[in-house]
């Protein structure tokens, strides 16, 4: 019996350390679940944004003798916006900014076109425009919370898998890039009437 108690002990630690090996990996791949997951929120918050575009658009193009340029600036940034995908499984920095440009580019086309709306009182005034607004203001909220849960997701998935001694076994998880603030937005917005 003592003979075999060395290959006993070998084996019991050579069980444990695969244990813990596959511990390691279903956690990684839950975290990376995870953050894919948030990433899809993120872009179900721009969808719907996209999705109320049009609807917007139509609005204030039935309502007011509106400015052409302005609207096809916003109908132009939400197509480039929709045309950027990215595989959440395998995003880069690179992906990242791409992505953040294209939506921004729809944020500020939305801001010139509420801006340039309010020399129009009959169509603030309109029932259904107020309540499009309305709705694309929640958006924008939900936009902002997908992005900051998206985030958390990927701070606790980066810590996880490059922190010791995981970051032995997980040598091929990537690390996931954050969302950041677009350049200048740091800057307060001037609105002119």
């Amino acid at each position: 019996m003592r003979r075999f108690l060395p290959w006993i002990i070998g084996g019991g630690i050579v069980l444990i350390l695969i244990f813990y090996f596959f511990s390691v990996k279903n956690t990684a791949l839950r975290k990376d679940q995870a953050a894919q997951k948030e990433w899809g929120n993120v872009e179900t918050a721009y969808q719907r944004r996209n999705d109320l575009i049009g609807n917007l658009v139509n609005t204030v193009k039935g309502a007011a003798d509106f400015e052409k340029s302005t609207l096809t600036a916003v109908v132009e940034a939400r197509a480039k916006a929709t045309s950027v995908q990215i595989d959440p499984s395998n995003i880069t920095p690179e992906q990242l900014t791409q992505f953040q440009q294209a939506q921004s580019g729809v944020s500020s086309a939305l801001g010139r076109l509420l801006v340039s709306v309010e020399r129009y009182p009959d169509l603030k005034a309109n029932q259904n425009f107020l309540k499009l607004q309305d709705e694309l203001a929640s958006t924008e909220n939900q936009i902002l919370t997908a992005r900051t849960r998206y985030n958390e997701s990927v701070q606790e998935f980066n810590g996880y898998i490059l922190a010791m001694p995981q970051s032995i076994f997980l040598g091929s998880y990537k690390e996931k890039p954050y969302f950041k603030s677009v350049e200048g937005a740091d800057k307060p917005v001037e609105v002119k009437f």
